[in-house]
């Protein structure tokens, strides 16, 4: 069976990787180099503590545990489980997410300032933090980079600088990929490629509106403070690299950021990012880096996974990858090659199958 996948971001290397398993055919259309889109500019936290609902808090924790398989098989060194703590919310809002994730079974534990200090001697402590020790962290490049490795090693093929230009098909069912230099056939063909996902689907009048949702991550050299966690903090969410940088969103509360525009530059906000970190660490932050990626958003916040309504035809967009793209892409991998899911594989993908945009003729 000839797939021929559309995006080398997380989501593409790691479905390529799982279909040259499954002994597909697999050819990887990426318009720059892998992993440029939104996977170059990620904070990378593995984590179902951010979730919208019961559904999407299940495949997340679905995700975490693929994470675990993937990283295996590929002998990557990629991700890391430092655990997570968790203050961005205070009083009732705080309670809620406590309850909430209590009622679902997740792994937990309040701390108080003591033991907090115990866990992290750099940053002063909050009143109260939830713990979550299974949380971790992926550097995305290395992972992609391992994954795209593996797939090719399994015989895949990897076409970079060329862009996917519109969906062939043939009497209801897809026939490959077009491009500037001409078409790429194939049995299947898997859209992975972000934010282009919209207007590449349009082609074949298939729907899925995207929101606009930019994100800035900055690096900065190396620090005195020694940061043991992930840190979701009321300022910002933060973490460290093993060399010592500190890896960080620009603005508070990324995972909830619904920003469409930036629209100061991208320097002045990574300088105040710097003096707010600064004076939680209370050590001096300089940002060596800061990267601008449009993350890909489906409309109403959640994933798009599975078949569209043209035959062989398939759809893996969504935020955040670096959680998801793990698990999506074992279960989509499944789809792709007509390998029956269980129930409960089945149920984790319900929710999210791209049917749902599809336009009312009223």
């Amino acid at each position: 069976m000839k797939i021929v996948i559309v995006g080398a971001g997380i989501m593409g290397a790691v479905l390529a990787y799982q279909l040259t398993r499954r002994g597909a055919d697999v050819t990887v259309l990426e318009a720059g180099q892998p992993g440029g889109g939104a996977s170059a500019a990620t904070f990378g936290w593995i984590n179902a503590s951010f979730f919208a609902d019961d559904d999407h808090f299940h495949l997340r924790q679905a995700g975490i545990a693929a994470h675990h398989r993937l990283t295996k098989a590929l002998q990557s060194s990629a991700t890391r489980w430092p655990g997570t703590l968790w203050w961005q919310e205070a009083n009732d809002a705080f309670e809620a997410q406590h309850a909430a994730l209590q009622r679902l079974g997740y792994n937990l534990r309040e701390i108080g300032p003591a033991e907090f200090a115990r866990m992290e001697p750099a940053v002063r402590p909050p009143p109260a933090a939830l713990f979550f020790p299974e949380e971790g962290v992926v550097d995305l490049d290395v992972l992609g980079r391992d994954a795209l490795s593996g797939a090719l090693e399994a015989g895949a093929r990897l076409v970079c600088g060329v862009r996917a230009e519109a969906i062939e098909q043939r009497a209801g069912q897809v026939t490959g990929v077009r491009t500037a230099q001409g078409v790429i056939p194939a049995d299947r063909v898997c859209v992975a490629n972000g934010t282009g996902a919209e207007t590449l689907l349009s082609s074949v009048s298939e729907n899925l509106p995207m929101l606009s949702r930019p994100g800035l991550i900055l690096r900065s050299a190396p620090v005195t403070a020694r940061l043991n966690h992930v840190l979701a903090m009321p300022e910002q969410e933060l973490r460290q690299l093993p060399d010592g940088r500190l890896l960080a969103p620009t603005a508070a509360a990324h995972q909830q950021d619904d920003a469409e525009h930036i629209i100061e530059m991208p320097m002045t906000l990574a300088d105040a990012a710097a003096a707010r970190i600064a004076g939680l660490l209370n050590c001096p932050v300089r940002w060596e880096t800061v990267g601008l990626a449009a993350r890909p958003v489906p409309q109403d916040g959640l994933p798009v996974i599975g078949g569209c309504a043209l035959e062989g035809l398939y759809a893996t967009v969504m935020h955040s990858g670096a959680t998801l793209a793990a698990i999506v892409g074992e279960l989509a991998a499944a789809e792709l090659t007509d390998t029956p899911l269980s129930n409960a594989e089945a149920a984790l993908l319900a929710p999210y199958r791209p049917s749902r945009f599809v336009r009312s003729n009223s």
